[in-house]
């Protein structure tokens, strides 16, 4: 089996990740605007979302993440409840943890080849949020497909997904970009070439 991991973050025009589905999801370092993500629900990114939940088989999550998550979908049970409640869940944590999520595991030190190794048991791994791995996973390239739902806001504050310090990564366009009615934009890139610099001619003669 050769399995595909897809990262999917939900940011603001400025990159901020963190708390975008509630007020209370994390309000960590202050951070007052919780649920940002709300005002901007529209039919279009709706369904793509849904589409791509149901696909999963597996979730990888970062700590804070996995926290949120275990707290809120075991007692959420529509559709997306019901579907990441019976599915494999693997969390990426420095400190040895009691996870009490059925099906949830921790993976060892070596967060990136463990990840990575996912693949060969699952088809469809995802990775929701979890800012910190995400930015593990991008500098070892233990990643196929990087999805960034951008929303239209900027917020100034919060945890950011590509904060000063991130690994240079050059990524490579998988689809044309889908926009729905109220402005969100979802982009999906694959890994690329390492960025390179140039020089833009004005074109005069």
């Amino acid at each position: 089996m050769t399995g595909r991991i897809s990262i999917d973050l939900f940011l603001t025009l400025d990159g901020v990740g963190q708390a975008p589905g509630g007020p209370d999801e994390d309000p960590s370092g202050g951070f007052v605007w919780g649920g940002w993500q709300a005002p901007f629900e529209d039919e279009v990114v709706g369904a793509a979302v849904l589409e791509r939940i149901a696909g999963i088989d597996a979730l990888l999550l970062g700590r804070r993440t996995y926290d949120i998550f275990a707290a809120y979908w075991p007692r959420h049970l529509d559709a997306i409840g019901r579907h990441l409640n019976a599915i494999p869940k693997y969390v990426a944590s420095r400190s040895p943890r009691t996870l009490e999520w059925e099906g949830a595991v921790q993976l060892g030190a070596d967060v990136a080849a463990e990840a990575a190794a996912l693949r060969d048991r699952h088809e469809r791994v995802h990775v929701i949020g979890s800012l910190d791995l995400v930015r593990t996973l991008l500098a070892a390239r233990a990643f196929d497909e990087l999805a960034l739902w951008i929303y239209p806001v900027v917020l100034g504050q919060g945890r950011r997904a590509f904060p000063e310090g991130v690994v240079p990564t050059g990524l490579t366009p998988l689809a044309p970009p889908l926009a729905g009615p109220t402005g969100a934009v979802l982009l999906r890139y694959g890994p690329g070439a390492d960025p390179t610099t140039g020089r833009i001619e004005s074109g005069d003669d």
